[in-house]
């Protein structure tokens, strides 16, 4: 008779069950049984008959296209009387003329909007992975040592706060070429907040972790990478997409000075060319893509969350 408490809950149930039944139920059953009722199929219809909250999905949706209205009408009231300004109607225009073909090439200085994008991702990406390939590990030793850490800490501070420009002229004279010279200056950028954002995670890490770690004699390899990494990748990644965002803003004002093919190049190039128009488009561009990294990279932080 114990059998009867594994009915499925499709199945209809007796509403009365003798007394010899129920006396013959296991002592661990029944607990079980009353404690964590199986929903009934009248439950789960009731949730399938529930209202969306189409209200919650409005106050996610209308305020960002409220903002994103007033902006666009506020252009057009300071435009309307005409100048060097194009309108909210003819950067749309241009905008559509772009998009129409953004792949296309004539030649090393004359190519598509999609191309300068890419090839400034490019940048950004082998300058930005050469920074977390030096950055993340010596973030790790210098929270790790405290020697270390009073030793180099000074060099950071003082180093951090140069604008990025400002190693331009550096790379130039260094690598005698324009394009390492952009992908050095993203890297001495982009590094900072991985190194300070990971020292104050190991060094956030509770001493009893590695109180632990010293009773089970552990090495430090696995110190790092079984006590220390799981507990410092929130500071981690947080160090990550700032310098994501850092590299991001400096490929542009580097791809100005140093020209070629690249997203920072095409606005300048335009500029000499009196369009202003294109630089607007290339403007939100560049904003787009910065908050398509930056959503990426807040969501690989959402998974790594253990809050």
């Amino acid at each position: 008779m114990a059998s009867a408490v594994f009915h499925s809950p499709h199945e209809a149930v007796p509403r009365a069950e003798s007394a010899a039944a129920k006396a013959a139920l296991p002592a661990a059953v029944a607990p079980l049984a009353t404690t964590a009722p199986t929903p009934t199929p009248i439950a789960a219809a009731q949730r399938l008959r529930d209202p969306f909250d189409w209200r919650a999905l409005f106050g996610r949706i209308l305020p960002p296209l409220a903002g994103l209205a007033l902006l666009v009408g506020i252009w057009a009231l300071l435009t309307q009387k005409g100048g060097a300004f194009p309108t909210p109607l003819a950067t749309f225009e241009a905008a559509w003329k772009l998009f129409s073909n953004p792949f296309y090439s004539n030649g090393p200085n004359d190519q598509g909007i999609g191309w300068n994008v890419l090839f400034s991702l490019q940048r950004v990406g082998l300058g930005f992975g050469l920074a977390a390939l030096v950055g993340i590990p010596l973030g790790f030793v210098i929270g790790r040592f405290g020697t270390l850490n009073r030793m180099v800490a000074p060099l950071i501070s003082l180093l951090k706060p140069v604008s990025p420009l400002a190693w331009l002229p550096i790379g130039l004279l260094v690598f005698k070429a324009a394009n390492p010279a952009a992908i050095w200056t993203i890297f001495i950028c982009s590094i900072w907040p991985m190194v300070i954002n990971t020292a104050v995670g190991v060094q956030r890490v509770p001493e009893d972790y590695l109180n632990v770690a010293r009773v089970l004699r552990l090495s430090e390899w696995k110190i790092a990478t079984r006590i220390l990494l799981p507990a410092v990748m929130p500071y981690l990644l947080t160090g990550v997409r700032l310098s994501v965002g850092t590299a991001w803003l400096v490929i542009v004002a580097a791809e100005m000075l140093t020209g070629g093919v690249g997203i920072g190049f095409w606005v300048w190039d335009e500029w000499n060319n009196l369009n202003v128009a294109h630089i607007i488009v290339a403007i939100f561009v560049i904003g787009f893509v910065g908050l398509l990294l930056e959503g990426l990279l807040m969501a690989v932080a959402k998974r790594f969350d253990y809050s």
